[in-house]
């Protein structure tokens, strides 16, 4: 297996004090901490916060003129022993035409699919692929660049706050609400800064905005991947999308016949419940 890219899809944002943390992950400098949560430095920083989305992170390239759905360590998504990543891999390849009209040679789209529930079970008002950046190597789009340019095309994660610090008192209050359906508790949230720098004094001090550094909070009390078969041992959750097309496309035809009609997979109520979520022995195909 090799990576198109030659590198990962997608890094790890570090984390702020208090939040969650595994052996993998690192915490963010006092100085990120204090200009995400307490005070800019000036008039030329922004703060974005979003709610952070708990699912699998992936990214879609473009190569030429192709299309490749990537893991987020860079692999060909179908290359996966994850059967998420061999749905997701379906899924794209299903619509390239869509891909290629917003990406340009080298760019890649990163997000998270949210088609299995992990760590948090999702009732989706949108499509289960939601897009936090647009890259090209290390550099992400800015913020404003990248909602001008998926707009209508694509869901991005829910925004919190634009433009001044947020403390995470205030972030966990925010996230009391889904703006993504989740059914359990959300897991956290994500801030973004940017740095409108100087370009060139020549013209006049030219800024332009670019993307400073991400720092994240995850809640305490989150536990991660609960709902995987590889950790609960049971069957897979699959996450509810409102669209039935979507579900028609991942379950077989007996299975089919069963769900045709239904307006929604919310007002299907699978063995006489109706929970959100559903696991793979419910309804959907594992093939």
């Amino acid at each position: 297996m090799n990576k198109p890219l030659g590198i990962k899809s997608y890094g790890h944002i570090p984390h702020l004090p208090g939040s969650r943390i595994t052996p993998s992950d690192h915490k963010c400098s006092d100085g990120q901490k204090r200009i995400a949560c307490e005070k800019v430095r000036d008039k030329h920083d922004k703060v974005i916060v979003q709610e952070k989305l708990d699912g699998s992170n992936v990214g879609i390239a473009r190569i030429g003129d192709r299309i490749y759905p990537l893991t987020r360590s860079g692999y060909i998504a179908d290359t996966s022993k994850y059967e998420q990543h061999h749905r997701f891999h379906t899924w794209v390849m299903k619509q390239q035409k869509r891909f290629l009209d917003v990406l340009d040679e080298g760019e890649r789209l990163c997000g998270e699919w949210l088609m299995q529930a992990h760590g948090t079970r999702y009732d989706l008002p949108h499509e289960p692929f939601v897009v936090f950046d647009l890259m090209v190597g290390d550099k992400r789009l800015p913020y404003d660049e990248l909602k001008e340019r998926l707009e209508g095309k694509f869901t991005l994660p829910r925004l919190i706050s634009y433009g001044n610090v947020f403390s995470i008192e205030q972030a966990l209050k925010a996230i009391e609400v889904s703006g993504h359906g989740a059914i359990d508790l959300v897991e956290g949230v994500v801030w973004r800064v940017e740095r409108n720098e100087l370009v060139d004094k020549r013209l006049g001090g030219n800024r332009k905005w670019k993307v400073d550094f991400l720092v994240k909070y995850v809640r305490s009390d989150k536990r991660d991947g609960i709902y995987l078969s590889e950790i609960s041992g049971n069957e897979p959750v699959w996450n509810l999308y409102k669209e039935i097309k979507w579900v028609l496309e991942f379950v077989n035809t007996s299975e089919q016949s069963a769900l045709v009609g239904c307006e929604s997979l919310v007002e299907f109520k699978l063995g006489g419940r109706n929970e959100g979520s559903v696991s793979s022995k419910d309804s959907f195909s594992k093939g």
